[in-house]
Parts: structure tokens; C-alpha cells; sequence
């Protein structure tokens, strides 16, 4: 079975300020997830599934059936505040989802086999969709033997702000250890850092390796994703569950260090470019442009 590409769209895009998986790039109308599945395509990839939040599927569609779904099947899957694992009652109030761990949760019954993870809002790279393809080929559905792309913190940088980032412990054998959420990253003082707990901001390197969201999973996540809804919820403070979320790197992160599962990183020199907030726009578009011109994508990427 050919691996599934899982595209997490659900994101409100508060700090951009609208739907920034929707707004056009190029000049040609391209979005960000173009580029993507234009790379997928080119790696192998030949499904794609959409998560998507209420009432964004048909915006989305009009953009990707007539480009990138005229070359492989496009579904898409509405993630749900309510679509929660049986017993679990949420706190009152919630209106958008719950993280990236129920955005791969609520995508459960489309995903049959091996499966890669990313943003919607995200720039990855051609190699990195190599690299996870060539991975995830030889990976089966009820295996724990996972795999992330992982990056430059340097180059995961906006000059718009902070930006949130899974800081990873990788092993001399290329193995991943554990993985922290950071939810404030920039440069600041002349360095790079990241806001602790009570406020104050620590250096961190800026050759240190972050994951992005792209990971190479197989349906076994499930299981633990699952599982782990009911601690989630059991440890919310009542004045935090508005904004709090259950999120991938901290899910995978308990399973390493609970040896229940491992995780190959998939080393990428790629500068990555996004819209987390809307003064990031001109540099994206700016950056899509010049790959064009040095060949590296065609001036229409789907013409």
C-alpha cells in the first residue's frame, strides 16, 4: 500500500488574520499547499487527505480539484470539537478543535496504511518529501517505527514574530529522543530565544533541530492518541482549556521515552517559509517566485 499524504488545514489563523491556507502566493494563484503537493506528487505520492474545519471544503476544493486533483485522489475530512474518543466529555464553551493530535485522530478511518503529516501553511522542500516517501515505502500499518523531518532552527525563522517549534534531542545513531514544545520562539537580543514557563526568555542554538510538523506515521498512532485524550483532559485547569491543545510532539514525545515507539529523523538543510502572521506574506511570495526562476518548480505547477 503507497504511503497517504495528511495535510492539517484545520488551523482558524488567528495571528495571520483569515484563511492563510487559501490565500494565494504566486501570481499564478498558487497556494502554499501547491508547492506541497506538487513536491508529494513528484515524490511518489499519489493520495492526499484533507482536515479540514466546518465549512472550509468547498473554498479549498475550488482551489485544489481542477490543479493538484487532476493527478491524485483528494479527500477531506472536517475536524470537530465534538469528534472525541467515547466517555470523554470536554469543558463547555470549546469551539474550535483540540491540536494536531485529534487533527490526525479525526482522520482515522481514511487512513489505511503508512502515512506522512504536515501544515497546510507550511513550505517543506522537494528532499523532504523524498526523504519521508522513501521511509514510509518500506513501513508497515501495526508498526511503532515512525519518522520526522527535521530542521534547522535558524532556518524556520520569521522576522514577523514568534513561532512555535518542537525542539528536538536527537542521538548520535539518528534517532530522535525527545522532543519539547516551544510555543515562543524569535530572535531576540541578538540571538535566538524562547519564553519559559513564568516569562522569562532563554537562548536557545540556532543550530539546534526542530520538527515542522512533517512526520511518517502508521495507523498505530491511533491507539495512542487515544489513549491519551483522557489524561489530556484530566490535567486542564478550568481557566485553561480555552486555548489549550493536544499536540504531536508531545504525544510522540511520551511514547520515546516510554520505549513504545522510535523515531528516524530525516535531517533537511531546506529553508522554510510560511504566513504564520500576514507581514510574512511578501518574503513567502517573494521566495516562491525565485524558485521558479531558478527552475526548481514550473512557472505553472500545475498547468
Amino acid at each position: 500500500m503507497k504511503p497517504t499524504l495528511v495535510i492539517m488545514a484545520a488551523g482558524m489563523g488567528s495571528r495571520y488574520g483569515g484563511l492563510k491556507q487559501i490565500d494565494p502566493m504566486t501570481d499564478e494563484g498558487e497556494i502554499i499547499i501547491d508547492f506541497s503537493l506538487y513536491d508529494a506528487l513528484v515524490a511518489g505520492f499519489e493520495e492526499a487527505v484533507f482536515i479540514i474545519r466546518q465549512g472550509m471544503e468547498s473554498d479549498l476544493r475550488g482551489l485544489i480539484d481542477g490543479r493538484a486533483g487532476r493527478y491524485m485522489d483528494a479527500r477531506y475530512v472536517v475536524q470537530r470539537p465534538d469528534d472525541l474518543p467515547r466517555g470523554i466529555v470536554p469543558p463547555a464553551g470549546r469551539e474550535k478543535p483540540w491540536g494536531t493530535c485529534h487533527a490526525v485522530w479525526s482522520a482515522r478511518e481514511a487512513i489505511k496504511g503508512p502515512f506522512a503529516v504536515i501544515n497546510a501553511d507550511d513550505y517543506y522542500g522537494g528532499d523532504a518529501f523524498r526523504l519521508m516517501y522513501g521511509f514510509l515505502s518500506g513501513a508497515y500499518a501495526g508498526e511503532r517505527r515512525y519518522a520526522m523531518v527535521g530542521y534547522v532552527l535558524d532556518n524556520t525563522l520569521t522576522d514577523s514574530g514568534s513561532v512555535a517549534r518542537g525542539v528536538c534531542e536527537v542521538g548520535a545513531d539518528g534517532y530522535l529522543t525527545g522532543v519539547t514544545e516551544r510555543k515562543k520562539i524569535m530572535r531576540r537580543d541578538g540571538g535566538i530565544c524562547y519564553e519559559a514557563p513564568g516569562g522569562a526568555w532563554l537562548p536557545v542554538r540556532g543550530d539546534s533541530v526542530v520538527s515542522m510538523n512533517f512526520w511518517g506515521l502508521t495507523p498505530a498512532i491511533m491507539e495512542d492518541i487515544e489513549a491519551g485524550f483522557a489524561p489530556f483532559f484530566a490535567q486542564l485547569p478550568p481557566e485553561g482549556a480555552a486555548g489549550a491543545e493536544y499536540l504531536l510532539p508531545t504525544e510522540i514525545d511520551s511514547l520515546l521515552r516510554a520505549g513504545r515507539a522510535s523515531v528516524k529523523v530525516l535531517p533537511s538543510g531546506e529553508r522554510w517559509y510560511g504566513v504564520t502572521y500576514r507581514e510574512d506574506k511578501p518574503a513567502v511570495s517573494a521566495a516562491m517566485r525565485k524558485l521558479k526562476e531558478t527552475g526548481a518548480y514550473p512557472r505553472v505547477l500545475f498547468g
